[in-house]
């Protein structure tokens, strides 16, 4: 499989905490941060930073993903903010945390570079 994006992250956020999982050509890494201050969330961003990643999907329902958004872009990191319906609805894909947070970048750059 040709490499698209070296080091990508992807988050499932809800109204409470957000966890992120960051996937590079050496494993995974995955944490929670809670949503409670803007300075949890200056830590997600770090944690990011820290790990050199270039590409964030994130999977959002309401509107708690603008805030993450606005850090990101503050950033210069690329994102993308996919529908929890549609990758719900992916065949042959489990609920399990790890794989949905695995798999949510690789198929959002398959699906970014057909537009």
């Amino acid at each position: 499989m040709e490499i698209v994006v070296e080091r990508a992250c992807g988050m499932d956020i809800h109204k409470d905490n957000i966890t992120a999982c960051i996937l590079t050509s050496n494993g995974k890494e995955i944490q929670t941060f809670s949503t409670k201050t803007v300075l949890f969330l200056l830590q997600l961003i770090d944690w990011i930073k820290q790990h050199e990643c270039t590409h964030v999907a994130m999977e959002s329902t309401g509107v708690f993903w603008k805030p993450i958004v606005n850090l990101l872009e503050a950033e210069g990191i690329e994102f993308l903010v996919v529908n929890a319906q549609h990758m719900k609805a992916l065949p042959g894909r489990k609920t399990d945390v790890k794989v949905i947070y695995t798999e949510m970048v690789p198929l959002n750059d398959a699906q970014y570079e057909e537009m």
